[in-house]
């Protein structure tokens, strides 16, 4: 399978210029107001939410940040299969387990120094309820204190009220939106829905802008 980690195989790419710029952004942010989590979501599925917050975590990590990167996609996310790491127990997993569990147990290493992760875990009938209970606010305090940011993969806003209920309670949203597939629709219903909670919107990565015929980059704009 072809690697998604454009940081890591073309470094010099626009895709990943765009992401440094980014995390440079987010940082310069973080000067004036608390930042240390921010979740990566999109109006619709398929717009490249996973695949931004997997290189935006690696291009943290890469600036020397210890990073922990959080699929809370617990419906159907991939960032196991991403960083080809076992998904034997996950988020969803550690949300229903004992209030005093050591939560080093969910944090798996990756090959990238200064950059783990917690996978999406069993797929739960009820993860809405599981992202709004009191314990997932408790779980994300206990995981700020180890890391200097997390970042969250979640799932797309319309039609779920998953990111929704994690936006509320992050202090970052980037919204990752699909160039030529996106509706403005789509996306004023994503903001409008994120506006409601009172989310942090840091800005939107413009994803999958065709250059030439053989490649394809993205491109942020804040706010």
């Amino acid at each position: 399978m072809k690697s998604e980690l454009i940081v890591k195989d073309n470094p010099k790419s626009n895709v990943a210029e765009t992401l440094r710029i980014v995390r440079t952004n987010l940082l310069f942010s973080a000067v004036d107001e608390s930042m240390k989590t921010i979740l990566v979501t999109s109006s619709l599925p398929g717009e490249g939410k996973s695949f931004i917050s997997s290189n935006l975590a690696l291009t943290f990590a890469l600036n020397s940040h210890k990073i922990l990167l959080v699929d809370c996609d617990m419906r159907k996310g991939r960032l196991h299969k991403i960083f080809n790491v076992e998904n034997d127990k996950g988020f969803s997993d550690l949300l229903i387990d004992d209030i005093n569990v050591d939560v080093k147990k969910y944090i798996k290493k990756t090959e990238f120094d200064n950059l783990s992760i917690i996978t999406m875990g069993t797929v739960p009938p009820n993860p809405a309820e599981l992202l709004s209970s009191a314990r997932c606010k408790v779980i994300v305090s206990m995981l700020k204190n180890k890391f200097d940011y997390i970042i969250f993969d979640g799932t797309p806003v319309n039609g779920l009220t998953d990111s929704i209920i994690m936006a509320s309670i992050v202090d970052k949203v980037a919204i990752v939106s699909s160039v030529g597939s996106t509706k403005i629709d789509a996306l004023k219903s994503c903001k409008q829905s994120l506006d409601n909670v009172e989310a942090n919107i840091a800005g939107v990565i413009a994803n999958k802008i065709q250059s030439d015929k053989n490649s394809y980059y993205s491109y942020y704009t804040e706010n």
